[in-house]
């Protein structure tokens, strides 16, 4: 089993930076895929990021050149680092650890807005 806390999330202005971390309990954490999941109010959830045991990562279209996804495997922690941020960018960002059937975290509000 896998425990997921993010934190990082915040309100920011359009074209700032926000830096979110995803802690994980458990010592098989260097073995899993993680990914950075977001749901804007009435919409569904959608992919943002996601990076593999070995660190290759993959980005959805609407990110691209503008997040960047790490892990510290040391840390038991992933991080999402969005730069450039746009309104659009707006909602609940969620980790997610690919184990078993998926174990998600509670989730970190992102509000960007001037």
């Amino acid at each position: 089993q896998v425990q997921l806390v993010e934190s990082g999330g915040g309100l920011v202005q359009p074209g700032g930076s926000l830096r979110l971390s995803c802690g994980a309990s458990g010592r098989i954490f260097r073995l899993i895929s993680m990914g950075w999941y977001r749901q804007a109010p009435g919409n569904q959830r959608e992919l943002v990021a996601s990076i593999t045991s070995s660190g290759t990562p993959t980005y959805a279209d609407s990110v691209k050149g503008r997040f960047t996804i790490s892990r510290a495997n040391a840390k038991n922690t992933v991080y999402l680092q969005m730069n450039s941020l746009k309104p659009e960018d707006t909602a609940v960002y969620y980790c997610k650890a690919w184990m078993d059937g998926g174990y998600w975290g509670q989730g970190t509000q992102v509000t960007v807005s001037s």
